[in-house]
């Protein structure tokens, strides 16, 4: 174990040991201080598991009389890939059409860093955003498109650097009408950089 590792934090005592694994030294001066720091990004990183976003949501609901489409897009967000933990990241546009309540807009990219900060896959970050929504919002439609870039496709396998996936998730309107859903794709086509 390194002589940094706290021996009452289990995940800085397996840091330590595979540092070790992987031919380090972690005693030597640039490590000592890794299994502390690596601990304490990781639980950082994952602090999602820990929030709750029925209540990060409903602490900001309004009643309005406004029922045409509410967009928040270009939400950047940082995930740790489940399959090998390492990141992905990206942009997510969040729609939805109000039932009589929105919710104050700061909420939405909040929600979108909570499920975020959380071992994922692409996909289901993408249904858990539009799900929780749609569940504590209840309103006509709700869409959630993800951009994203793997470093799991971009460091290893097929090491791939221009490559990004897209994921949607379409609720109510935003899946039954075409009309809304091609909406809420032009809108998001703009991209934050014309807003200058």
């Amino acid at each position: 174990m390194s002589p940094s590792a706290d021996p009452k934090d289990p995940m800085e005592t397996h840091v330590a040991s595979l540092l070790a694994e992987l031919g380090e030294d972690p005693s030597r001066d640039g490590l000592l201080k890794t299994p502390h720091r690596v601990a304490k990004a990781m639980r950082f990183f994952t602090q999602g598991y820990h929030q709750d976003p029925a209540a990060i949501l409903t602490g900001a609901l309004f009643d309005v009389d406004y029922d045409e489409m509410v967009l928040v897009k270009d939400i950047d967000f940082y995930s740790l890939c489940e399959h090998h933990m390492v990141p992905f990241f990206g942009r997510v546009h969040v729609a939805y059409i109000p039932r009589g309540k929105v919710v104050g807009l700061s909420k939405i990219p909040r929600t979108v860093d909570l499920f975020a900060r959380r071992l994922q896959v692409q996909e289901r970050l993408t249904m858990e955003i539009a799900q929780t929504l749609d569940a504590v919002l209840q309103p006509k439609g709700v869409g959630v498109v993800v951009e994203a870039k793997h470093l799991c496709m971009m460091m290893r396998g097929v090491e791939k650097q221009n490559s990004f996936a897209i994921t949607s998730s379409l609720r109510g309107s935003f899946e039954s009408d075409p009309k809304t859903r091609a909406e809420f794709m032009e809108l998001i086509r703009h991209r934050k950089e014309s807003f200058a």
